[in-house]
């Protein structure tokens, strides 16, 4: 017999056997269980799936499930190449002798045990004892990540997803979090590190707690660089990706998506729930390369064929009222027209008129839109403004304004609708920006046309890259000669690179 751990935690049991069982199919059940299926002679379910070898039922003689057995063993014991081996011997003999259904699961648990190994491989090359925990959230929700590093290998990660509490701050609700992981830990169950991504402001106190309950000094601190850094931003990834993956399930399911839209007809007061909703949000560099999205939900459901965006012309610089006025006059003058001007091509787009139109803004943003709306006689159309704070909407004619529950179903959409505006409404800002970079650096250096340019871009890639050519470089591509690859040279050499003001990045041009 042999004995593995001990095991501080009930979770890394649990999650060891989730592996071990993954790969390998070994038996899990009770003596009692296994007694039950030996007399029915039928497998249990983990037997019909094959993650059990099934030798209740004689699937497998007492030398092959000894064998399964010994892989477990090497695989505990972290001697896992022989195991490779093994696998993909018996998947290429399955293969060869045509049984593809056998080669296919051991082709799957292959990949599994790759993943394990993975999860397990060494991250630090000294004995750290860390929790390495990220937490990341938007306006509704937290989502925590957490790895723990024993003897320098991840043996265990946890994920969950939980509701933010308005007033709270996010090293606020990271203190809770704190307390909420080590309140009931002593001694080996808490390690000597603990990594975070916030600054704590009641730090002190905290460490002070928590070494207590551990009965020795703990750290606790924000890793700055190293793998302990490289790793934490891996936490700190999947700890989005988990917040995404939550929120694409909650916005999937269709009782969810119904209860939305009827608390939000409740809420607002209209006569029926908005089958049809429509957002415009507005996005601008410093005042330049101004752009409204108009995003569309049916049924709760983004509808990305009906998206449009809007290049603002009726004025330069920084208004959003005058944007909202000039996007709702050229979107909703189609209704009215039964064409539009500017966008013949989204005559099918346009004919659809919404049950709820959001605006991402207050009272201003608001009024600009009705504004507009009473200009084409179309003062029906509800209309309502989405506030900073996410969950209070503004509605013409009241005078406060109305609050959604945090936890509501209702609120969750409005999120989605108005994140998606704004997502959409920055990437086509951001492109048009960067076409009139393109234009302005380009455009004026003399021999240099449209073909020219384009041949330079396919080449190079960048006007950042081009500019880092030398002469001889430059006359490479075709159609460029040395007067005018110097004309280049000389035209870029004292132009800084330039950087979006909205992230800090590089803008590659």
């Amino acid at each position: 017999n042999k004995y593995y751990g001990p095991f501080t935690h009930v979770w890394a049991i649990r999650q060891t056997m989730e592996q071990i069982i993954r790969v390998f199919p070994i038996r899990s059940c009770k003596d009692t269980v296994y007694r039950r299926h030996q007399l029915m002679k039928r497998p249990c379910l983990l037997g019909d799936i094959e993650r059990c070898a099934a030798p209740c039922v004689a699937r497998v003689d007492k030398d092959q499930y000894a064998s399964i057995v010994n892989n477990v063993v090497n695989f505990l014991n972290g001697n896992t190449k022989t195991i490779f081996k093994d696998l993909e011997l018996e998947m290429k003999t399955a293969s060869a002798n045509e049984e593809y259904e056998k080669a296919g699961r051991l082709r799957d648990r292959l990949g599994a045990l790759t993943k394990v190994v993975e999860l397990n491989a060494i991250v630090f090359d000294d004995e750290t004892d860390a929790d390495l925990i990220a937490l990341t959230s938007d306006d509704l929700h937290l989502s925590t990540q957490i790895f723990h590093v024993r003897q320098g290998q991840i043996k265990g990660e946890r994920s969950f997803v939980s509701d933010r509490i308005d007033h709270k701050t996010m090293p606020e609700h990271f203190e809770d979090l704190l307390v909420q992981i080590y309140g009931e830990l002593t001694g080996d169950g808490i390690p000597k590190e603990i990594l975070i991504n916030q600054d704590l402001s009641e730090i002190v106190a905290i460490t002070k707690w928590i070494s207590e309950n551990a009965q020795k000094s703990v750290e606790i601190r924000r890793p700055q660089r190293g793998d302990k850094r490289k790793l934490m931003e891996t936490s700190e990834k999947n700890s989005e990706q988990n917040l995404t993956m939550h929120k694409l399930k909650r916005s999937a399911d269709l009782l969810s998506r119904t209860k939305a839209l009827e608390e939000l007809a409740r809420a607002l007061e209209l006569d029926q729930p908005p089958l049809r909703i429509e957002c415009i949000d507005v996005s601008n560099i410093s005042g330049t390369s101004t752009t409204a999205s108009l995003v569309v939900f049916e049924d709760g459901v983004a509808q990305k064929k009906h998206y449009r965006t809007f290049n603002i012309k009726s004025f330069t610089g920084q208004d959003d009222p005058r944007a909202i006025h000039e996007t709702v006059t050229r979107r909703y003058r189609y209704l009215v027209d039964g064409q539009d001007q500017e966008n013949p091509t989204d005559k099918k787009s346009f004919a659809y008129r919404p049950s709820l139109l959001l605006v991402d803004g207050g009272s201003l943003q608001v009024n600009a839109a009705l504004h507009a709306l009473d200009e084409l006689g179309l003062s029906d159309i509800e209309t309502i403004g989405i506030a900073k704070r996410l969950e209070e909407l503004w509605k013409p004619g009241v005078k406060d304004p109305i609050l959604l529950p945090r936890n509501s179903e209702a609120l969750f959409l409005v999120q989605r609708i108005r994140d998606e505006a704004h997502r959409f409404a920055i990437t086509k800002t951001r492109m048009r920006h960067s076409k009139a970079s393109l234009a302005s650096e380009l455009d004026g250096i003399k021999g240099l046309g449209e073909k020219k340019i384009k041949a330079l871009l396919d080449t190079f890639g960048s006007v950042n890259n081009i500019r880092e050519q030398s002469v001889a470089q430059l006359v490479e591509v075709v159609g460029i000669n040395e007067a005018i690859a110097k004309n280049i040279e000389q035209a870029l050499r004292n132009v800084p690179t330039k950087f979006d003001p909205l992230t800090g990045e590089i803008i590659e041009n």
